[in-house]
């Protein structure tokens, strides 16, 4: 009898077209985007998405501020002169024995090669950004390095009504130097996320490279 009434419900007034609904967003791989995703603020235009090449001159002529996410190592190696700083993650400092073992866990397969620290989600990220832009009619173009935790800030800077905002697309990661000709660091802004050994092997390619053009 159980097996009969779980089968049977799917008859019920409405239900059969809400399953269907679901089922063919399932299989097409993807759900359709609500007005609670980044994915639906981008595709409707309420958020702007911004290239790289295209950056500056939004800074310049559009009056948009850049907002850099990105925790504070990653800015530390460089960032575009004039942006904003409010890190969306930051260090977890908790010295706990779970945190620990994920802290070990994260650097055996990341933080070694990337060298990437072990973070946790800024609990203060938005009345940080709003004691720096307190104005929500500002126009903020949000950045971080790949673009993925930038998505993340938007979602959350609409949700506390900034009105004007735009994603640099891809993120810092995509840009080359004279998207933004003015930076400060030791780096390149599309190698700021680059650390540990893999940016050992990058300077040894770079190396390489330079061995090979004197030859």
């Amino acid at each position: 009898m159980a097996i009969r009434a779980i089968h049977l419900s799917s008859f019920l007034p409405g239900r059969t077209k809400t399953n269907t609904r679901t089922f063919a967003a399932k299989q097409e791989g993807s759900v359709p985007p609500t007005s609670s995703t980044a994915q639906y603020l981008l595709q409707s235009g309420i958020v702007r998405s911004i290239p790289s090449k295209e950056a500056t001159a939004a800074i310049q002529a559009e009056e948009y501020q850049l907002l850099d996410i990105r925790p504070v190592w990653e800015r530390e190696r460089v960032h575009v002169s004039g942006s904003i700083h409010v890190p969306l993650f930051v260090d977890d400092a908790d010295n706990g024995p779970v945190t620990l073992l994920k802290k070990w866990v994260h650097f055996g397969y990341i933080g070694l090669w990337t060298g990437q620290l072990f973070t946790k989600i800024n609990e203060q990220f938005v009345p940080q950004v709003a004691d720096v832009v307190p104005n929500k009619d500002e126009k903020l173009l949000v950045a971080c390095g790949e673009g993925l935790r930038s998505l993340m800030a938007v979602k959350m800077l609409h949700k506390a009504g900034y009105k004007n905002l735009a994603w640099l697309a891809g993120g810092f990661n995509r840009s080359v130097s004279k998207d933004f000709p003015q930076v400060e660091g030791s780096t390149k802004l599309q190698y700021a996320t680059i650390g540990g050994v893999s940016f050992i092997f990058l300077q040894l390619l770079f190396i390489l490279r330079v061995l090979d053009s004197d030859s």
